[in-house]
């Protein structure tokens, strides 16, 4: 049970490595108001999340690090563009899920 436990801390302190994971943690971490507002969205609104979400993704999940295996995912260059990439796939998934309700 030690090293489930371990392990599994582990992952949630450390970055997310793609962008899959990385939404899923945000799916955790958000609240059912803040997922339905972001839902609610149009896509041209969603660059109005660049100083707060998007800032928080830059910091959290070490965009900014040097060799980052998620900025690496994003398939872009600049930490601010790879938080937009994973802030468009979590409205994404968003729409999916409050639209299947």
């Amino acid at each position: 049970m030690t090293n489930n436990c371990t392990v599994a801390f582990q992952q949630a302190t450390q970055p997310p490595e793609t962008i899959d994971q990385a939404v899923e943690r945000l799916m955790l971490i958000l609240t059912g108001e803040q997922k339905a507002t972001l839902a609610a969205l149009s896509e041209d609104d969603l660059i109005t999340l660049h100083f707060s979400l998007g800032i928080s993704i830059r910091n959290a999940f070490g965009l900014h690090e040097p060799n980052s295996p998620l900025l690496a995912a994003c398939g872009v260059w600049h930490p601010d563009d790879a938080s937009g990439v994973i802030i468009r796939e979590l409205w994404e998934k968003l729409i999916d899920t409050h639209t299947a309700q």
